[in-house]
């Protein structure tokens, strides 16, 4: 049982931004901030959770049995990820590819403490605390003040490196085209990574300014001993809210203008334009397959197609699709049956994994997974890990990869640029580093 306390806040925002900076001294933290959308509905405007009561690491072998088992057994507040790879335990596939981040495929944590944020509520749910120990450390929230950073000379300046160059790209791209055109798939993500070695940065830092940038609705940071996810994400793989479940997936993009006349120009352009269009109903095809396997019959709905939403850095198309979730579906079977999410993979989803695999040069991992967590009650929220910057603070490697859907009306060059538009928020953040 958790020990709840609640209080009125004076300035929210402020606070919210101390809780932020409180947060560093923990091993484990899930930050998760919602950026004032209100997109389905979130539960909070931010939530913190720190400080391991009991945790799962895995590989992918049998990893959602096996988080089956723990999110039953704790019956409380778990957070964590799933990361790309546990398509393995899925479908039976292989990730060989080169890892330079080698973090879990799988990895939740039960926390002592919890803080959730409702406008200007806090609410503190904390596990086995000691006396008085909630006022204590609202206390030391409210006088937390913002870390000094080292000096900028004493960080070496991250000099990033793509995995492919602008030629191996354009034809892997083609190569992509050619299974297409002979109709092994009909879509496919094809991603690239940015990489920097011997990389010293400041995680909280790069997080702060990278959610700047960008104010998405599932902005994320999570710190698991020495590995760091600094997230960004415009996109909800699945949430389930009782018997209820909705998938948010985003295909189509196009940048925004400092002109109002020509960034509307170019929202209305994205909305009608027939590539991007075919591309998004294609990955809500494949998500309505997905949620018909645990859905109720004739419960899986299109309650918004190809809607353009606009975000800081890039216009993007969202539908959304919801489901009546068939009884006596463990929670985790949700996410099993559904993973990964079609927006990350393409259609038909197992062919699409096997030639992504064969072109990619990186072994995915946490790139394209998704990180949430599970209530009590059995709900819970994920995001997709995209416009994320990765780090392994023990091996000081940086990353982040950036794709997008090739089909058949796919230009290489397009597509190559459309990826530059993808990494600039994370470039940004980490010149800031």
């Amino acid at each position: 049982m958790r020990t709840t306390k609640s209080y009125k806040l004076t300035h929210p925002g402020k606070f919210k931004d101390q809780l932020f900076e409180w947060s560093r001294q923990f091993d484990e933290i899930a930050w998760l901030d919602s950026n004032d959308y209100d997109r389905e509905k979130s539960n909070f405007d931010a939530l913190l959770a720190v400080t391991a009561f009991t945790a799962i690491k895995t590989d992918s072998f049998q990893a959602f049995k096996r988080l089956q088992e723990y999110q039953q057994t704790t019956k409380d507040w778990i957070f964590g990820y799933l990361s790309y790879d546990l398509k393995n335990d899925v479908e039976q596939l292989k990730s060989k590819n080169f890892d330079g981040l080698q973090f879990p495929d799988l990895y939740f944590f039960q926390p002592q403490k919890i803080i959730i944020l409702k406008a200007n509520i806090a609410e503190f749910h904390y596990l086995r605390m000691v006396d008085d120990e909630i006022d204590m450390d609202m206390e030391k929230i409210l006088s937390a003040a913002k870390e000094e950073e080292p000096e900028t000379s004493s960080i070496r300046k991250i000099e990033l490196k793509s995995r492919l160059s602008h030629s191996e790209y354009i034809e892997k791209v083609k190569t992509m085209l050619t299974h297409i055109q002979r109709g092994d798939i009909y879509e496919a993500n094809f991603c690239q990574e940015f990489f920097a070695e011997n990389a010293r940065i400041s995680p909280h830092k790069v997080f702060t300014k990278l959610n700047a940038l960008s104010r998405p609705p599932f902005a994320t940071f999570i710190k698991l001993e020495q590995q760091y996810l600094m997230c960004a994400s415009p996109e909800r793989y699945m949430k389930k809210s009782g018997n209820k479940i909705t998938s948010q997936p985003i295909k189509g993009t196009a940048r925004r203008s400092g002109d109002k006349k020509e960034d509307l120009e170019i929202a209305q352009k994205l909305e009608h334009d027939p590539k991007e269009i075919s591309e998004n109903v294609m990955i809500v095809d494949l998500v309505r397959n997905d949620l018909s396997k645990i859905a109720k019959k004739g419960s899986v709905l299109v309650k918004e197609l190809c809607k353009v939403y606009s975000f800081e850095q890039v216009h993007q198309m969202i539908s959304t699709v919801s489901a009546q979730l068939e009884e006596g579906i463990p929670a985790v079977e949700v996410l099993r049956s559904t993973f990964p999410m079609g927006s990350m993979t393409g259609a038909p989803k197992i062919s699409a994994m096997k030639i992504i695999e064969e072109l990619e040069e990186t072994k995915r991992g946490l790139y394209s997974g998704a990180v949430g967590y599970f209530t009590p009650g059995d709900d819970f929220d994920f995001n997709v890990v995209i416009r994320s910057i990765l780090y392994n603070a023990e091996n000081q490697y940086v990353s982040f990869s950036v794709g997008g859907a090739i089909t058949s009306k796919s230009s290489p060059e397009k597509e190559y640029e459309e990826c530059l538009l993808k990494a600039k928020a994370m470039r940004e953040a980490l010149s800031a580093s």
